[in-house]
């Protein structure tokens, strides 16, 4: 998909800015510092890190987009884990460079460990953040089927009412998705709205691997769903049908 390659191009822009144009008021952080506290700072060997940084995930980026490309569809969950795992990697080893932190021979100074309570938090808080999305987005789509309606829970999930349902079907394959424009995508697991070749905008609630699925058109659009196993999703969809009938 061209939006990696076209930030994997950003990545490595920034990446060669810092380490060969050594633009260093572009790392964040040092700019803002006092002058006394930025002749401390290693720039040369802090630019070369960030530089490499930006170089490898850029050329992950640019790879991803790549196998998309080829038909390769599952490679936003490794990028994404591989970025994850370096940019914790780049926070903490960064700090090394920072002579109001470490002396020259790598050893923290005293009481020095309160200016990395911050960044190592930030970590702490994004990796925290990230594990939580993508365990819900991997779960299966739970319904529950009620007096007024149908109930899909989870993110992006909603009532549909019995009287807003004009056609229900069981599929066998989901439309050709060409972009996601508000939703998550983790491996085979597809939750939220998404641009299609057939319908334009559906919304998504789908392990891709675990046909048939649910199709319903409502009022407000398209949905489409399936649950844990065939079984479970061919029964609710008959059960969607009595109720409707």
């Amino acid at each position: 998909m061209w939006i990696f390659v076209v930030i994997g191009l950003i990545l490595i822009g920034i990446g060669l800015s810092v380490h060969v144009f050594k633009w260093y008021f572009l790392i964040a952080g040092y700019n803002t510092m006092p002058e006394e506290k930025r002749k401390k700072v290693n720039t040369e060997g802090l630019g070369r890190l960030l530089g490499i940084y930006c170089y490898v995930n850029g050329g992950m980026f640019i790879l991803a987009g790549v196998l998309q490309t080829l038909g390769i569809k599952q490679v936003l969950v490794p990028t994404i884990i591989f970025f994850c795992i370096a940019t914790i990697f780049i926070l903490v080893k960064a700090q090394k460079f920072d002579g109001n932190i470490y002396n020259t021979d790598g050893k923290l100074l005293k009481g020095a460990w309160k200016q990395l309570v911050i960044p190592l938090g930030i970590v702490f808080v994004a990796v925290i953040f990230v594990c939580v999305l993508m365990f819900y987005s991997t779960q299966s789509t739970k319904v529950t089927i009620l007096d007024e309606g149908i109930q899909i829970h989870g993110m992006y999930g909603e009532v549909y009412n019995w009287t807003s349902i004009n056609t229900v079907k069981l599929i066998e394959e989901i439309p050709t998705i060409e972009k996601r424009t508000n939703g998550s995508a983790v491996g085979s697991n597809l939750k939220g709205y998404f641009k299609t070749k057939e319908f334009g905008i559906v919304k998504l609630f789908v392990n891709v691997n675990t046909a048939p699925f649910v199709y319903i058109e409502t009022t407000d659009g398209i949905s489409i769903f399936n649950l844990k196993d065939a079984h479970q999703t061919q029964n609710v969809y008959s059960e969607i049908v009595k109720r409707l009938s």
